[in-house]
C-alpha cells in the first residue's frame, strides 16, 4: 500500500521541477502551455499565471483525453507543458498522469506564491 509521500516521490522522479525563474523565462518566450491544476476556489484566492489554462487535477484525465468530448483542444501531446498549483505537489502528481497519458514534455514550476514572488506575470 502506498502513502501520499510515495506517490509524490514517484511523481517527482518523472516530472522535472523547474525554478520560478526558469518558468518565467519559458512564459516570456511564449512557446509553453501553462496549466493551473488547482480548483477554481483556490485560483480565485491567489490568481494564477497569466494565460494559464485552468484544469482542476480531478478533471485532468478527461480534459487530456482526445477521445472524449471533454478534451481541451489547447492540449497537445508534444507541447511544452508547465504545471502550477499551490505548493508543487498537485502539479507533480498531475504531471505524472499526463506523462502516463503520452504527453512528453511536462514540468512542474511549483506553487503560485513562488511564481508571484519571483515576479511572474499573473492574472485573477
Amino acid at each position: 500500500m502506498k502513502d501520499a509521500k510515495q506517490f509524490l516521490q514517484e511523481a517527482n522522479a518523472v516530472v522535472p521541477r523547474i525554478s520560478s525563474a526558469d518558468g518565467i523565462a519559458k512564459h516570456d518566450a511564449g512557446n509553453s502551455l501553462f496549466i493551473d491544476v488547482r480548483d477554481s476556489g483556490d485560483i480565485a484566492k491567489s490568481g494564477t499565471i497569466a494565460g494559464a489554462i485552468r484544469i482542476p487535477r480531478g478533471f485532468l484525465e478527461f480534459a487530456a483525453d482526445e477521445n472524449l468530448p471533454y478534451f481541451n483542444a489547447s492540449l497537445s501531446k508534444d507541447a511544452d507543458i508547465v504545471l502550477v498549483c499551490g505548493a508543487g505537489g498537485q502539479a507533480a502528481l498531475a504531471g505524472k498522469t499526463l506523462k502516463e497519458m503520452g504527453y512528453q514534455n511536462v514540468c512542474n514550476v511549483g506553487g503560485i506564491s513562488d511564481w508571484i514572488a519571483a515576479g511572474g506575470k499573473s492574472e485573477a
